[in-house]
């Protein structure tokens, strides 16, 4: 019986390393497939016609055979061609780009399609490659948010998530593990106020348009709400700290 072939498959690598001395296994996150694993046979050798073409944060469109009876956990690469549309991030936007990819790596679990995510996530690497300063901020954390929504790890965002009592406009509140939102308290150096919460849950909603919306909500609040969500998605990742959140931090002290 013929492997079931899946053809022209809108795609980003996530992570590649070596499987043997010529080939390649990929982590690609795939628009209608999720996140699936590939042997790229004969990649590493400079004949290859894979070799130009594999690469992080460029869209491309894979074509692969499903092994077995396509519940294996690794498929075979059949083509690879890039999709167009912006150049590779450079500097600190090529470093937001891996903490994206290893967010995915750690968060997505495989087979398990994030249609409307993948949409996202290629907006933000398009960013990525075209803007850089500030504007970088909100739409990081709008892809957080989302992130977190879309794998159901985000609380609701127009209450308190121990008490279910409705947020006070003026009151502030932080989000933390475990105990998701609560009132915030003196040493709370981030916070938001409950009317900034339910704005940004009130675009986590807009079904017609909730990343544009997010990141708009996101632009006043950008900077209390960095720690917050990376100390949840830490969380949720688990232990050891984010590869790439340990190498930013490096940097900065250099």
């Amino acid at each position: 019986m013929a492997a079931k072939r899946v053809g022209e498959e809108p795609s980003f690598i996530l992570h590649r390393y070596n499987w043997s001395e010529s080939s390649l296994i990929l982590e690609v996150f795939t628009r209608h497939r999720g996140r699936v694993a590939l042997v790229a046979k004969g990649a590493k050798k400079h004949t290859s016609n894979f070799r130009p073409v594999l690469l992080a944060l460029q869209p491309l469109n894979v074509t692969y055979t499903l092994s077995g009876d396509g519940n294996a956990d690794i498929h075979v690469l059949k083509g690879a061609e890039w999709a167009g549309g912006h150049i590779m991030p450079m500097g600190n936007n090529l470093l937001t780009g891996m903490y994206l990819n290893e967010l995915l790596m750690r968060l997505l679990a495989r087979d398990d399609p994030y249609t409307y995510l993948f949409d996202v996530y290629g907006a933000v690497v398009k960013l990525l490659a075209t803007q850089q300063g500030e504007v970088i901020e909100p739409v990081l954390r709008a892809f957080e948010l989302i992130l977190l929504r879309e794998l159901g790890l985000l609380p609701s965002l127009h209450e308190e998530t121990l008490t279910l009592q409705p947020l006070q406009p003026d009151a502030s509140y932080v989000l933390v593990p475990e105990m998701g939102l609560r009132p915030a308290l003196e040493v709370d150096r981030a916070a938001l106020t409950g009317l900034q919460w339910t704005q940004l849950m009130h675009a986590l909603d807009q079904s017609d348009g909730a990343y544009p919306a997010a990141v708009r909500a996101c632009a006043a609040v950008a900077s209390a709400l960095k720690p917050q969500l990376r100390h949840l998605l830490q969380y949720h990742c688990g232990s050891p700290l984010l590869r790439t959140r340990q190498l930013m931090m490096d940097l900065q002290t250099l």
